[in-house]
């Protein structure tokens, strides 16, 4: 039997990148004809929601439901293409220096990195492979025979869905939480926190805040946006080749557990 790993587990808007990713794609969207002017001046609204206020599961849970009637009949294809096309200039940009940082250091010392988030896989997985990471556990939204979007989700990685998933996923690779870390900013991502042994609030919200002060989580603030391009030319060789590397592990091992796990156990395991 092989030796028992650990692995750090990040989430993704607002703690690895500035704001949330779906309302950074806004834009292209709307210049592809997908989404109007109006859509987006609302996204931005809930995007100045989110930040000042948090994301209560309330709030999370009428944004989720506007954001699906918004995309039925959508090609998922074809958003998957305009993701592709403009994630450097989109969310690169918005990528925390001490995220980077973090996952150098946990690579370093042997562990598995995880991007946990509930945004879409169309926006997820593409991040993953841009930041090295080993896997992700994200939303997948439901689709038609002809690859268009229902408007209905089929799995939504929020607080308790991220908590068992990411149970499913240590179970199938050995990895031992209480050795592990996890970063958010939410208080919906408490159930999450509580899995691991080293549990930290990133830019936490209000109630996050409340949480880890009461419990002696640690706490920190992510505060340097940089160039994803410019970190990687500047850093260490090891990022970037930790960066290649990670890439390959997700593509290899994201085709072989989609062609190996049936579809409930793809949803939680390393795509």
């Amino acid at each position: 039997m092989g030796a028992v790993e650990s692995a750090a587990f990040f989430d993704l808007d607002k703690t690895v990148i500035t704001k949330a990713s779906v309302a950074a794609f806004s834009h292209h969207f709307r210049r592809d004809g997908l989404i109007t002017r109006r859509t987006v001046v609302r996204a931005i609204g809930s995007q100045f929601l989110y930040v000042q206020l948090g994301a209560g599961e309330e709030r999370m849970a009428k944004i989720r439901e506007s954001l699906l009637a918004l995309t039925k009949g959508w090609d998922r294809d074809r958003v998957r293409q305009i993701v592709r096309e403009r994630l450097l200039q989109t969310v690169e940009p918005l990528i925390y220096a001490e995220a980077l940082e973090l996952m150098a250091s946990h690579h370093l010392a042997g562990q598995r990195v995880f991007l946990v988030s509930a945004s879409p896989e169309e926006i997820v997985l593409p991040m993953a492979e841009l930041l090295g990471a080993d896997g992700t556990i994200c939303s997948r939204a439901e689709v038609d025979d002809e690859g268009r979007y229902t408007g209905r989700m089929a799995f939504f990685a929020d607080g308790e869905h991220k908590a068992q998933a990411i149970a499913e996923l240590a179970g199938a690779m050995g990895l031992d939480l209480d050795a592990s870390t996890a970063y958010s900013d939410s208080s919906t991502d408490v159930p999450m926190l509580e899995m691991v042994g080293r549990p930290v609030a990133v830019n936490a919200d209000r109630k996050l805040a409340r949480v880890a002060r009461e419990r002696g989580w640690e706490s920190t603030q992510f505060t340097k946006p940089v160039r994803f391009r410019d970190r990687a030319a500047t850093a260490a060789p090891v990022l970037t080749s930790l960066t290649i590397a990670g890439a390959a592990v997700v593509l290899g091992f994201w085709g072989r557990r989609r062609n190996a796990a049936s579809p409930e156990r793809q949803t939680a395991l390393v795509r």
